[in-house]
């Protein structure tokens, strides 16, 4: 395993967890991560992410695991068409439903036609996952107030369902990035490389 060259860690604001990543952003993106939770319930997530040159991502693996159950996912993108395998093992619903949530829909989708067009996933809670379009639609260096809507590959943790979303980006200034769906806005700080600083009530790098 090579080793990459940066390390990342955010404090998570919105529930109890932590999200560490390894990253090279040298050409495109690398990044090896961990995901910690306590909600819906405790849960591990381990992710692996690679982007292209120019940013587009290529591949996502990901493995969540909690008490009495298990599943993995990988994606793997070429010009934006999606190719989705999954596993599953013991009963996440099971442990959802002791818990006094709802059950959870299988890991993966059942249309990948419906990904089409999305050169971006985001992996629920990762702030990580915002760099990629900031980075890939040249928001670093882009001109104040221009939204850019795109659509993206979105990661349901600890589920692993996988659902299109249509997102949002803007540049505000030097150092924010303005980010919205359908209901949601938030302005985040981000440094000189495109990774989040400050993503208000979510997560903060520490």
């Amino acid at each position: 395993m090579v080793a990459l060259p940066t390390s990342l860690f955010w404090e998570r604001r919105d529930t109890v967890g932590a999200e560490h990543a390894l990253v090279d952003s040298r050409t495109g993106l690398v990044a090896r991560g961990t995901v910690l939770a306590v909600d819906p319930i405790g849960y591990t997530a381990r992710y692996e992410l690679r982007t292209d040159p120019s940013w587009v991502t290529t591949s996502l693996e990901v493995s969540t695991e909690g008490g009495g159950w298990g599943r993995t996912l990988r994606m793997e993108s070429t010009g934006g068409q999606w190719r989705v395998t999954t596993s599953e093992r013991g009963d996440l619903d099971a442990a959802l439903t002791a818990a006094g949530h709802a059950g959870a829909g299988l890991p993966g989708t059942e249309d990948t036609d419906l990904l089409a067009g999305a050169y971006d996933v985001d992996l629920t809670g990762s702030p990580l996952t915002n760099t990629l379009p900031i980075r890939r639609l040249g928001l670093l260096k882009a001109e104040p107030g221009i939204a850019h809507r795109i659509s993206v590959a979105w990661v349901l943790l600890p589920s692993l369902e996988v659902v299109q979303a249509d997102q949002i980006y803007t540049a505000v200034s030097e150092g924010t990035v303005r980010f919205a769906s359908e209901t949601f806005s938030a302005d985040l700080t981000v440094d000189d490389e495109g990774f989040v600083r400050d993503y208000p009530g979510l997560a903060k790098l520490r």
